[in-house]
């Protein structure tokens, strides 16, 4: 592929709900442009974005594919991301990194969950997008419903640029509004036809509005508008591009992906109407070392600089680092300084993403996308740049994790084999974490669902050969007292030979929260030989962690060491020890212990109809409600929530809003477990405990 100047790039993100055609879109737009010599279907399992195994099998993108395409003197990077929620970190990772959008719309479903909150995402990351109305050659499908729910849904005028010619299973081509003209498709070729007669309307009815909408962005073009002139092709091709990239207003498109009808007309409003790298502008960053603002124009003239926006782990290659230039000129076979981690690494030979190949090239300049594979601390997220001219670009937001499992091997001895695996896709999925509980001993894998976390566990399996089975993770109760106690501990044995000797009393009480464990020696007059005072210690510090209720560590305890007796030949270090735990133990059963749970600060982000239905399910969950407060259209609940009850949250809010409902928690605090529940707990612990 040849050297692009970086006004002649296009880098685009696809983006949508799940099912709404994207990656079927992106293989009709390869197959368009001479990429790919046939049009691959995702049910046949041969599409080029769609190569990973478990997307083949599942019949769905699970992460973002990418593939370069030439079209009449321009290069579009297309980036397709995965519709599912589970994989949202995908989505924002693409966004941050692309110029402009094309955000597709079921012409049955209209907008959908996803549709909203990845437009959102645009919103966010203030991307230019164009909208493209996909399967209209499906049954109950129709254009005007789709235009009304879009007009509902994007908050921004919405201006057609094409007409659909027939519906449902007579959908054949499509009405340039803009140009004046139809078309018909056959396969790759694009054939110009007379506009059907009863359309003539139609086109006029929609022309009115789209010429004012591309007037209103230019002082000379309203002028000239408002005295009855008309503009010309170019100058409303002008207009439309100055209101896209200002986000004005949205253009829609329209067509069939799987039929391949409007996947050319698509990406000639791509190269019309969405921005170049350049037409983006400098982007901004700052020094590692002294914090100064920096910033970097789109040109090959710039120091070097990119942002990593993706890491896979290929089979062959081993891991590729998938990066964006934004300015300056990286070489194959050279080296590039880590600013993030303030490491050099070495350049091997820079790749460019088709599908699952990768085609070598010599460099990658300012604008482009490129990969390169085996660099040693890169991670997604990350910046290289000119060590001589350092910046780091602000990190890509990736929501934390909000679903959980605990993962235990089929096999034992796969331990350390499931511990690499998981490190290594923790790698490739900023969304996916993996933690080990010391209190349960559990391995516990976190991402954004059910779905997520199955993906990674087939992976697990596919890539390094392990297999797991998955549960509920254990909840870390801990126990602690509300009263005092002051307790004599014994231990005293004599047998054959020298005996074991060792008498302490304690006295213990509550400490405030968060404190864990304090130790006091209050000995006076060597009643306890100094050198045993360590061992009385350790014993207390052994026996906290298995509590008197239901064998849980105890936390937030004053143990005091006041009084107790030695004997000269058969006291011990031991014997001392074992006489703390003993009345330690002793003294937790009579000062009032309780069962402690860890609480959850939760936050959850819900459109306003489905707050009383939030609301009521978090007071089911024993959940105390901190507060409301609007965003936008949405309102943020904020509350205190037992991680007992938190389980498989993101499903039930899922449930409850119909997937419009987001959320995100943190460990708060250690909270007294309420009676009734509390004997629950007990109850079980002791019945683990028999098993």
């Amino acid at each position: 592929m040849k050297r692009y100047d970086i006004d002649k790039i296009r880098n685009l993100g696809l983006i949508s709900h799940g099912g709404a055609g994207k990656t079927s879109l992106a293989e009709a737009m390869l197959y368009d442009s001479g990429t790919v010599d046939r049009l691959g279907r995702v049910d046949d399992g041969n599409a080029t974005m769609d190569f990973d195994p478990e997307e083949i099998k599942r019949k769905m993108s699970i992460s973002t594919g990418i593939a370069p395409c030439e079209w009449k003197g321009y290069k579009i990077n297309i980036v397709d991301t995965p519709g599912y929620f589970d994989f949202v970190g995908e989505v924002r990772a693409a966004l941050r990194v692309v110029d402009g959008a094309v955000l597709l719309v079921d012409a049955v479903a209209g907008v959908e969950v996803g549709t909203e909150l990845f437009w959102g995402f645009t919103e966010e990351y203030n991307v230019p997008a164009i909208v493209f109305v996909n399967k209209m050659d499906r049954e109950n499908a129709s254009f005007e419903k789709t235009l009304e729910s879009l007009r509902k849904s994007l908050g921004k005028p919405v201006i057609p640029l094409q007409i659909p010619i027939g519906a449902e299973a007579s959908f054949s081509g499509v009405v340039d509004i803009v140009k004046g003209k139809a078309y018909k498709f056959d396969g790759r070729n694009v054939v110009e036809i007379d506009i059907p007669e009863e359309l003539s309307s139609k086109v006029a009815e929609f022309r009115e509005p789209l010429i004012e909408a591309a007037a209103e962005t230019d002082d000379e073009l309203i002028m000239k508008f408002l005295e009855g002139e008309a503009l010309t092709d170019e100058e409303i091709t002008q207009g439309l591009r100055k209101g896209v990239m200002a986000r004005k207003f949205v253009p829609v498109l329209l067509g069939s992906a799987t039929r391949n009808i409007g996947a050319q007309l698509l990406m000639d409003a791509v190269v019309a109407y969405l921005p170049s790298p350049q037409d983006a502008g400098e982007v901004k960053g700052t020094h590692p070392r002294t914090s100064a603002e920096q910033t970097r124009k789109p040109s090959v003239d710039q120091p070097f600089s990119a942002l990593v926006f993706k890491t896979m782990a290929d089979p062959y290659v081993g891991k590729l680092t998938v990066f964006r230039v934004y300015s300056g000129v990286l070489k194959s076979d050279s080296h590039t300084y880590n600013s993030s981690k303030d490491r050099e690494e070495r350049i091997g030979q820079l790749f460019v993403m088709k599908g699952k190949q990768q085609e070598p090239i010599p460099e990658v300049w300012a604008g482009d996308l490129a990969a390169v594979a085996k660099l040693q601390d890169t991670s997604t997220g990350d910046t290289l740049c000119d060590a001589a001219n350092p910046i780091i670009f602000p990190q890509i937001k990736f929501p934390a994790p909000v679903y959980s499992v605990a993962v235990l091997p089929k096999s034992k001895g796969d331990e350390e084999k499931i511990g690499s695996g998981l490190a290594r896709l923790t790698e490739e999925d900023p969304t996916f974490r993996v933690e080990k509980n010391t209190q349960t001993l559990q391995t516990i894998i976190s991402g954004m669902g059910d779905m997520h976390l199955d993906v990674i566990t087939d992976r697990l399996k596919r890539k390094f050969g392990v297999e797991v089975t998955l549960e509920t993770p254990k909840v870390p109760y801990k126990e602690t007292i509300r009263g005092t106690a002051k307790v004599e501990g014994k231990h005293k044995k004599q047998t054959g030979g020298r005996g074991q000797y060792g008498h302490v009393f304690l006295e213990v009480e509550p400490l405030e929260p968060g404190k864990e464990f304090e130790f006091v020696d209050k000995i006076f007059g060597g009643a306890v030989p100094k050198q045993y005072i360590p061992a009385v210690e350790k014993g207390v510090r052994e026996a906290m962690q298995e509590g008197v209720m239901a064998g849980y560590p105890v936390t937030d305890v004053r143990v005091t060491l006041v009084d107790g007796s030695y004997h000269t030949v058969d006291s011990s270090e031991m014997a001392f020890k074992i006489a703390a735990s003993m009345a330690f133990k002793k003294a937790c059963q009579q000062a009032s212990p309780i069962l402690l749970e860890p609480v959850m600060r939760v936050e959850v982000t819900v459109p306003e109809q489905f707050m009383g239905d939030v609301m009521g399910d978090l007071n089911k969950k024993r959940g105390k409600i901190l507060g409301m407060e609007p965003h936008g259209s949405h309102q943020i609940i904020r509350a205190l929530v037992p991680l007992a009850e938190m389980s498989k949250y993101a499903i039930d809010l899922r449930s409850i809003t119909q997937g419009r409902g987001i959320f995100s928690m943190e460990f708060a605090s250690y909270e007294e477990v309420p009676y009734n529940v509390a004997q629950e707990i007990i109850a079980q612990a002791k019945k683990d405990k028999e098993e």
